[in-house]
């Protein structure tokens, strides 16, 4: 961002926005930075809190449209929606057979806002539901009959499906590694990653594929975007990689567009 010097204010989307690029901003005239979404990981905080400059997000607006792309991921890999699909289009008919998500165990990692709208949705679907987060919103969680983890491993320990909805940080960075799913997976474990690629360690996926500790793993995201070329799990039939697109939907990208102008405007009054 060679330019950055010369505005008042930045609204920046999947943007790195470095301690370089802040002290650049700060030599200049810039005074907030605009976050068009919600994760602020790719943004050096403590620089921009050093330098004076002001750091705003969206929380709120991808929600809804987060927790149904979660949802629409999880039926699709247990319902075999895109190998029918790429079946029926070439002239076949092959009727496979998929699996009822009723009654079925699912572990929630994170209970903010959109962990809370999966679990509300999790109850419409007859599933059993469990959670682990730091904070616990206790009312919610007794609401909605939630059973309550002590930690990540637990959670792991419970659940047939973990759907995982932290945000990144250096506490929780690769917290989905080989130690955690080959000692405390339950066999046949789902993992549906619609949150940071950089909170699960890729080779541990592998390794939990390849010794069917993990029946698939379904993903929004991934620790280096967009996908190399030659990414090995481009090889596996049971992960379902969607490019980062869970929160763009017509709604969900014009409440963010428009908080982030507001934010900004406000920032800068």
């Amino acid at each position: 961002m060679p330019i950055i010097a010369n505005y008042d204010g930045v609204i920046c989307g999947d943007d790195f926005i470095t301690r370089n690029v802040l002290q650049k901003g700060g030599n200049g005239i810039l005074k907030v930075i605009s976050k068009y979404g919600i994760g602020l990981d790719k943004i050096d905080l403590n620089a921009a809190e050093e330098l004076g400059i002001t750091v705003t997000n969206c929380p709120g607006v991808n929600h809804i449209t987060v927790a149904e792309h979660t949802f629409a991921l999880i039926l699709a890999f247990y319902k075999n929606i895109p190998d029918e699909i790429i079946h029926t289009r070439s002239g076949q008919w092959a009727r496979l057979i998929g699996h009822e998500l009723y009654g079925k165990k699912i572990g929630v990692a994170g209970l903010g806002r959109i962990g809370k709208e999966i679990i509300t949705r999790a109850k419409a679907f007859g599933l059993e539901v469990f959670a682990y987060d730091n904070l616990i919103d206790k009312k919610f969680a007794k609401f909605n009959e939630v059973k309550i983890c002590i930690s990540l491993e637990d959670l792991l320990n419970q659940v047939d499906i973990l759907s995982l909805n932290m945000s990144l940080g250096k506490d929780n960075y690769h917290c989905i590694d080989q130690n955690i799913i080959v000692n405390h997976a339950n066999r046949g474990l789902l993992i549906v990653n619609t949150a940071r690629g950089g909170l699960v360690d890729e080779q541990s996926i592998l390794h939990g594929l390849d010794n069917k500790i993990l029946s698939g793993y379904l993903t929004d995201v991934l620790e280096n975007e967009p996908m190399e070329e030659n990414h090995p799990f481009k090889k596996y039939k049971n992960v379902f990689i969607t490019p980062h697109i869970s929160s763009r939907t017509y709604q969900s990208v014009e409440r963010q567009g428009l908080l982030a102008v507001e934010n900004l405007k406000k920032a800068l009054i």
